[in-house]
């Protein structure tokens, strides 16, 4: 026995003052509470009778070549979100996907992506990793991290892992999960990564093998010990590992705010509130798990607003303060010789894993009061000392009393999000439409249309579209005073709100971009797009508002222009500003001044039953086909059992939700018809989702 202990006491020693030269700290307090922990389990696990579950088990037949050889072990799962595969950037990315899969067969890898490169490189790996694209992206191309975490659970795994696309685990990963996953209770693993800068190794063609640059052979501990020279101090758990087990536990409670991912700070909201929910038994795997983050050059290419983003949400999301009392009360989890034990800190228990039977250190008389004294200053100590490692006080990073602004005018959201054509879709939102317009948003994702933007009429709507990656601009002109419930159609707030798009279109025509506006009260069945660009240039195609079943579609005052196409041409543009004009100086809405300006005081430009022509500019406005693009009063679409199947069956590109009196009567009949997009409790567009087995 007394061989054993100093054996087991010797191997802790190595590891801990390993750990100690990494870190700078000091090495007396570091292994006298190594010794401590070896006697503890040893006690414990002379005491304690084993608790054991009926599951598969990983193991681990060589460490160095981090190959898994049970291949009927537990499935695990990792998610990532990986930028384009260009450059430096796509060459650490591989590196660091390699080292997972190196990991164990056992392991299949979920790539959320749109970008091409992404599946052109999970190609060369079959069906051990997937791209999955069913999820909520920024219009930059940034993933939500909710999104990703509710979009996890449609795969079958038994844990379920996240990890940076950077980062690279060498060992200790499936050997860790294995022992978690004897557990008897649900829980949440952390692991924070070490940075470096330089790692001059590489996986040879079979993927289970390291080597150095030029070629030679190196073992696991070889890496370790060539690398902690260039260890760099962790940040607030910026880069880590989140872990957890297949089960009906939820993470936290409450939703998750629309996180974006790889940015950091929501790693610390979503640890906070997996603790104070006490729905799982959260657990910091730091000194179990051997990984890397390659933090070579950053890519900043116009992501500084998103940084930002996450912590305005942490804040206006609540409790998100992670102090530095709270990292050092996650238990943590230490490895003695082949003992897994966890040390909570905070409550002062130290258990190992596989026992149902807790030892608390001031309360258990298995050692002499000398080294229960010592026991408590070491355990106080490696409090501290944690603290000193992570310097996770956030205090000075979560200042939100600025307005969130960012760093796009019109002019740029126009470059980036308008299509080949120089086309862009235009919306205008106020905050008592913010679901509608979120709708709106879902549903022209889920038809791939990208080249739209959002017009905020006021400071709410626009921070609300910021967090929720739309690309959004404010009218600086907008109306301050914007009612919640009655801005509907015919209130004084309906006409000064309507003016304002009339003098965006205008706007956005002079830069010489061609401009669809839509109300986000349409709802979009397909890409109206190709047709409405068919009229070409000199044509101004709108909605009709008739609603009687025959006879002429644009008959006086019935241009609806909550749904227009507008070609950027000396005419369009021409015959926007007569438009603009009178409506500025009129006491209605702007929908009058469109008809009396291009089709003529009582219809006198009217040329047939369908189109008028404005006879200063020479313009065409041709009054869109209603059985296409119906009004919502036309054939009572919108009271049919099933609105959608009517509108399919008729090859509706539209329907609008108009004719009908006030907000929420607008909101229960869309939502009722079943064409609507979007859960505001989750914060996340409704997806079509099915279960994917890796």
């Amino acid at each position: 026995m007394s061989f054993i202990l100093l054996s087991n006491m010797s191997m802790l020693c190595y590891f801990f003052l390993t750990w100690q030269e990494s870190f700078k700290v000091e090495l007396w307090s570091i292994w006298l509470s190594g010794l401590v922990l070896i006697g503890l389990s040893l006690y414990a696990t002379q005491r304690l009778p084993l608790h054991n579950k009926d599951h598969s088990r990983i193991t681990i037949s060589n460490l160095n070549n981090n190959v898994a050889s049970d291949s009927t072990g537990l499935r695990i799962t990792i998610f990532t979100a990986p930028k384009p595969f260009k450059g430096s950037t796509g060459t650490k990315q591989s590196l660091a996907i390699q080292s997972w899969l190196a990991l164990s067969p056992n392991v299949g890898v979920v790539l959320f992506s749109k970008d091409p490169s992404v599946a052109s490189f999970s190609g060369a790996f079959g069906s051990r990793v997937l791209v999955d694209t069913n999820i909520d992206f920024t219009f930059l191309g940034t993933p939500f991290l909710h999104s990703m975490i509710a979009r996890s659970h449609s795969f079958t795994s038994d844990i379920y892992v996240i990890v940076d696309p950077e980062t690279v685990i060498l060992s200790g990963f499936i050997s860790t999960l294995n022992h978690a996953y004897e557990l008897d209770h649900d829980w949440l693993l952390v692991a924070s990564s070490q940075n470096v800068s330089h790692f001059p190794f590489h996986l040879d063609n079979s993927g289970k093998h390291w080597l150095l640059d030029n070629g030679e052979h190196v073992k696991i501990h070889e890496i370790q010990k060539m690398l902690q020279q260039n260890w760099q101090g962790n940040q607030c758990y910026t880069s880590m590992i989140i872990a957890w087990n297949n089960n009906d536990a939820p993470l936290h409670n409450g939703v998750l705010p629309p996180f974006l991912y790889n940015k950091g700070i929501h790693n610390n909201w979503l640890i906070h509130e997996a603790m104070s929910s006490e729905f799982r038994f959260v657990f910091d795997a730091t000194l179990t798990i051997t990984s890397f983050h390659l933090n070579g050059d950053q890519d900043i290419e116009n992501r500084e607003w998103e940084y930002i983003g996450n912590s305005h949400l942490g804040a206006h999301y609540g409790s998100f303060f992670f102090s530095e009392a709270n990292y050092s009360s996650i238990p943590k989890l230490f490895k003695s010789y082949k003992q897994y034990i966890i040390l909570d800190t905070d409550k002062n228990i130290v258990y190992p894993i596989g026992h149902n039977r807790k030892l608390n250190l001031w309360k258990e008389n298995i050692f002499s009061s000398w080294l229960e004294k010592n026991t408590m200053h070491c355990i106080a100590c490696l409090k501290s000392q944690i603290i000193r490692i992570l310097d996770c006080s956030l205090k000075g990073q979560m200042k939100t009393s600025e307005p969130l602004e960012i760093p796009f005018s019109l002019e740029s959201l126009l470059s980036i999000s308008a299509d080949e054509t120089k086309t862009i879709v235009l919306t205008t939102a106020g905050f008592s439409y913010k679901d509608m317009l979120m709708s709106w948003v879902c549903r022209l994702r889920k038809l791939s249309i990208k080249n739209f933007i959002v017009c905020a009429l006021d400071q709410e709507t626009y921070q609300f579209s910021i967090l929720q990656g739309i690309p959004v601009f404010k009218d600086p002109l907008a109306p301050s005073n914007i009612s919640f419930d009655d801005c509907h159609f015919g209130t004084k707030c309906f006409q000064r709100v309507t003016k304002v798009k009339s003098r965006m279109v205008l706007k956005i025509l002079k830069l010489g971009y061609n401009v669809l506006l839509s109300d986000v009260d349409t709802y979009w069945f397909k890409n109206p797009l190709p047709l409405l660009q068919s009229f070409g240039p000199a044509v101004l195609a709108a909605q009709s508002d008739e609603f009687n079943k025959k006879g002429p579609i644009n008959l006086p005052r019935r241009l609806n222009s909550g749904f227009y196409y507008a070609h950027s041409d000396g005419q369009t543009i021409a015959a926007m500003e007569k438009v603009v004009r009178h409506a500025q100086t009129s006491s209605l809405s702007e929908q009058p001044s469109f008809y009396d300006m291009l089709c003529g005081t009582g219809g006198s430009n009217r040329v047939d039953d369908n189109r008028c022509v404005e006879s200063e500019t020479n313009m065409t406005v041709y009054f869109l086909d209603r059985d296409l693009f119906p009004n919502g009063a036309y054939q009572d679409l919108w009271q049919k059992k099933n609105v959608s199947a009517a509108c399919l069956k008729k090859g509706c590109f539209i329907i609008h939700n108009n004719w009908i009196s006030g907000r929420l009567k607008k909101l229960e009949r869309q939502v009722m018809s079943g064409l609507w997009e979007y859960d505001s409790g989750t914060r996340m567009c409704l997806q079509s989702w099915h279960t994917i087995k890796p």
